[in-house]
């Protein structure tokens, strides 16, 4: 079984990789990278990813995802965790929405000077892509859990 730190740590690498290769090949500078980063739309997200989690009681185990593996669980600790993740899965697209629509919202309130509607619907689409990035790094700890659950079951019978 892979160490699923090293999972993540690889598919960030990745997604690094092709997200900077990508840039290059359209023919923009290194510096436009800039346009992808919009700290209130990842605030949104994590505002409401983190909270939610520790609401819902799913923190503990959400945290527990990173070393399945690692560490023995039993087979209703991974189920738990299982839960956890899936939330986490489920929070970030909600949170994504939240702030495409408040972005939205901004942009239809500013529609009277059209040179800025161009970068205000980025922004828009900005949240969508931080939570595909997310979603990205977040379903590497669901299947890595899932997987060490179908084992413990096999070895139960």
């Amino acid at each position: 079984m892979r160490n699923i730190r090293t999972v993540i740590l690889g598919e960030l690498l990745l997604f690094v990789t092709v997200f900077l290769s990508q840039i290059v090949l359209c023919g923009f500078k290194l510096s436009d990278v800039a346009w992808f980063v919009d700290l209130p739309s990842l605030f949104l997200i994590l505002i409401v990813f983190i909270p939610g989690l520790i609401i819902m009681g799913e923190w503990k185990d959400f945290v527990k995802s990173f070393s399945v593996g690692i560490r023995d669980y039993k087979l209703l600790e991974l189920k738990n965790i299982i839960g956890a993740v899936d939330a986490a899965q489920k929070l970030t697209i909600y949170a994504a929405l939240f702030a495409i629509i408040i972005s939205g919202v901004l942009l239809m309130g500013r529609l009277d000077d059209p040179y800025t509607i161009g970068p205000n619907l980025a922004v828009c689409f900005l949240a969508g892509l931080y939570a595909v990035i997310i979603e990205f790094l977040l379903l590497p700890l669901r299947l890595n859990a899932e997987r060490k659950m179908n084992e413990e079951m096999d070895l139960g019978e």
